[in-house]
């Protein structure tokens, strides 16, 4: 059977670049101001206006993808004779994944000789997006389904993930740091330097004061974790702040040499926890910590 890669819309990839490649993508819904979207990379909303209607004081929150919706779509590529192989947001932050195996277990009662992989990439955006992205150039070299599956699983703990965010409200307002915390830290103009961890949880690891000097520690991180960066394409992902992005783009090529770097916005499922401002960079380097 043909392979074909199945993702979902936290991997942030552009909406051009999944339909060249023949890659599908199962999208989120989100809500904002009482309205449903379904997270279909700025078509429904621009990216711009949805983070607008952020920085105005809006409130959004977004849905997972629940087993009806997976077994819809890996039925349709099952019936057409389809290898599946499913890289997914990570069970950390979503209970996305497991609706995917409940999916493929419905699947699976009807169909025994159905071919599904779901992969848990402990990862999203950027980093879910490199692996997209790398999983998209094997099956063009003519790479089977199962050297696909195993490079995902084998280095999707050395995908390192990282990220800062401009305010510290939508963090707060997500519970992960204290209403005192984030106020004394927009006091003092606190900017967090966070990770994604092994278990693909969200995890604060470091606070730096000014945004420059945060987006400078994103390329350091960069530089001392990077693994043989001229065989690698670093992923780059932004809350609408895309000179912020250029310019951590070009320290880092100042600093590395790379095949090339993506830049990509930061939908608004992530993006709503996150907020305006947010910056992520992804690559293949040293294992994850903690």
């Amino acid at each position: 059977m043909k392979p074909i890669i199945i993702t979902d819309s936290n991997c942030d990839l552009s909406q051009e670049y999944l339909e060249y490649n023949n890659i599908i993508s199962i999208p989120f819904r989100f809500q904002l101001n009482d309205k449903d979207y379904e997270d279909i990379y700025g078509q429904s909303i621009t990216h711009q206006n949805f983070y607008h209607s952020l920085r105005l004081g809006d409130w959004a929150t977004s849905t997972q993808i629940n087993p009806y919706r997976f077994e819809k779509v890996f039925s349709k590529y099952v019936t057409l004779g389809y290898a599946i192989i499913y890289i997914g947001f990570s069970s950390g932050l979503s209970d996305t994944y497991n609706s995917a195996l409940l999916a493929k277990k419905a699947i699976l009662e009807r169909h025994k000789s159905a071919d599904i992989s779901v992969i848990d990439t402990k990862g999203a955006t950027s980093g879910q997006g490199l692996l997209v992205h790398s999983a998209c150039n094997m099956l063009k070299q003519g790479r089977s389904k199962e050297d696909i599956v195993h490079w995902i699983e084998e280095t999707k703990l050395n995908v390192n993930i990282w990220f800062t965010v401009d305010s510290l409200e939508h963090l707060k307002k997500g519970g992960r740091i204290s209403p005192t915390s984030a106020a004394l830290g927009s006091l003092i103009d606190v900017k967090p330097i966070l990770m994604v961890n092994r278990n693909g949880k969200l995890v604060a690891v470091k606070k730096v004061r000014r945004r420059k000097k945060a987006i400078k520690t994103l390329a350091a991180e960069i530089k001392e974790r990077i693994i043989e960066p001229h065989n690698q394409v670093i992923f780059i992902n932004h809350g609408d702040c895309a000179e912020d992005a250029y310019l951590l783009k070009s320290i880092i090529e100042e600093q590395n040499e790379m095949k090339d770097v993506i830049l990509n916005f930061i939908g608004p499922v992530i993006g709503a926890h996150s907020g305006p401002g947010t910056l992520s960079a992804a690559f293949i380097g040293q294992p994850r910590e903690m």
